[in-house]
């Protein structure tokens, strides 16, 4: 493996602006290659960064020799073809979240990355900062006692940008508190308590697109956890997410989807006593983490990323509860 890594990109969307400026920050990696379909923006994102090589085709960039790993920054239902046909060649990946739209095209994209024997990273960039390291070590330490419920929401007025191809909002925001209620139900209860679950889901439709825009999700967990998770990209700009024991509630007090460079803070309220705040100083923002994440992984060879960051196995169980969540919509 090259050092540093050279990162073929894959899209000119706002996305790749902000994880192409977290690689040209870290002395690991450089961005070697881009692609994208419209050459005027393609050459000024190319211009912007740096960026010796161009290319208007996918296959070109793939066919490159000299990129070790790829991001793959385009709508989410492109992300299936790019990551099979990148693995097929070898190539390591970081793909954005949601990992795709459909079951089928999950596990197809996982197939090809095991048989291809190439390391894959979904892009929830937050998992791979300390803060959601310091989650895990607070759930499994005991303090909030037995964990008895789960509720979180995401609301942002972005649906006039989202592509109504992506599937709407499950896929867009809903992500982000339906990935951190899997990693906190996992850690306590394990993956089969996850896996096995009762879901009920209702939500709002756009009226000329039919896509979601507004989506409700309760779960019912094996081990009794309950969830509550809430998303919309239709109104709003807020954030926020409570976990419950029988002896203490655990809240975000900053946006754990966007942690960043500097403090972050959870709080901690024992039913009787007083809450303490608990803060996580972060080196990078979480795009940052991603990144270092990436390269600390395949500069030691492993193909699997461990938690709180998302295995294949994991990205597709994830991929099953957002499909669930969609299909349960009337």
């Amino acid at each position: 493996m090259a050092s540093p890594l050279r990162w073929g990109i894959l899209g000119t969307s706002f996305i790749s602006h902000t994880v192409v400026d977290a690689i040209a920050q870290s002395p690991g990696s450089t961005a070697h290659a881009v692609f994208g379909r419209d050459e005027a923006r393609l050459a000024a994102f190319a211009k912007k960064f740096n960026i010796a090589k161009r290319y208007t085709s996918i296959e070109s960039l793939l066919d490159n020799d000299e990129v070790d790993v790829v991001y793959v920054g385009l709508p989410n239902h492109m992300h299936h073809d790019a990551v099979v046909a990148a693995a097929k060649r070898g190539k390591h990946l970081l793909s954005e979240k949601s990992l795709c739209t459909t079951m089928q095209d999950a596990q197809s994209m996982a197939q090809a990355c095991r048989e291809g024997k190439v390391f894959f990273l979904e892009g929830l960039m937050y998992l791979c900062h300390p803060v959601m390291e310091k989650v895990g070590e607070i759930i499994r330490s005991g303090e909030l006692g037995e964990l008895r419920s789960l509720n979180g929401h995401y609301a942002a007025n972005i649906w006039k940008k989202a592509n109504p191809l992506g599937m709407g909002t499950i896929y867009n925001l809903g992500c982000y508190p339906a990935s951190l209620m899997h990693f906190i139900v996992e850690t306590s209860s394990g993956r089969e308590a996850f896996t096995k679950r009762h879901v009920q889901a209702s939500g709002n439709r756009h009226p000329e697109t039919n896509v979601i825009q507004d989506a409700s999700l309760i779960v019912r967990f094996e081990d009794g956890i309950l969830g509550n998770v809430f998303s919309t990209d239709s109104y709003g700009n807020d954030f926020g997410f409570t976990v419950m024991g029988d002896k203490a509630v655990m809240r975000f007090k900053t946006n754990p989807w966007l942690p960043k460079a500097g403090d972050n803070i959870i709080e901690i309220k024992p039913y009787k006593g007083d809450a303490r705040q608990i803060v996580v100083s972060g080196e990078f923002d979480a795009f940052g983490y991603q990144v270092r994440k990436v390269e600390d992984y395949l500069k030691s060879g492993r193909l699997e990323a461990a938690r709180p960051s998302l295995n294949l196995e994991q990205s597709v169980d994830l991929m099953g509860l957002l499909t669930e969540w969609e299909h349960s919509i009337a």
